[in-house]
């Protein structure tokens, strides 16, 4: 496969059918955005990504998937928002997964917001949508898994890429004394 140059970050999350961005994890999505364009901090990536809303007729549906794949090929990591309803997705994040990690091969980002820290990923397994799960059963996934806040955010979007996996395969983390550092222990 020829792949594309790589320099995104895109990004995925459960929508769960709602508009209302206040409703979904979309409102995570909104804040990594926010945060993009902000000039006074350092938190910075080039989002390979726009969500588009799921349009139910199948040649717009197959249009949607062209795209979706297109920026993944563009892109050097994931970051997958792992809220409350992400495992009931059947639709968009499970093809995003299958694609990223499958055919691009790129690192995922799991960034999990009701948590400060993570120092035992496999204990989040409940959350995880089966995609995500089946992979890391089968080691083909290399992830790291943070809380969603910014340092760990920045330091994953940085550093991870095809050419630097996490270290773990699909249970890598930030040591405790990393935590420590962005006053999160």
């Amino acid at each position: 496969m020829v792949t594309a140059y790589r320099t995104g970050t895109y990004v995925a999350f459960h929508a769960n059918g709602q508009k209302e961005p206040t409703e979904s994890d979309i409102k995570y999505y909104n804040l990594l955005k926010a945060w993009n364009v902000r000039s006074d901090n350092d938190f910075s990536f080039t989002d390979s990504y726009e969500k588009t809303a799921a349009i139910q007729s199948y040649s717009q549906r197959e249009t949607i998937t062209r795209h979706l794949k297109a920026r993944l090929l563009r892109s050097k990591n994931m970051i997958l928002i792992i809220g409350q309803t992400t495992r009931e997705d059947s639709d968009w994040v499970p093809m995003e997964i299958r694609y990223a990690i499958d055919d691009c091969q790129i690192p995922l980002i799991a960034a999990y917001p009701a948590y400060s820290y993570i120092l035992a990923p496999a204990e989040l397994w409940s959350l995880w949508p089966e995609a995500l799960a089946t992979r890391v059963r089968d080691s083909t996934a290399h992830i790291i898994h943070i809380p969603f806040r910014k340092e760990p955010l920045i330091d994953s979007v940085n550093n991870f890429s095809p050419g630097n996996l996490p270290v773990g395969g699909g249970f890598g983390y930030y040591s405790e004394a990393a935590y420590r550092s962005w006053g999160y222990l």
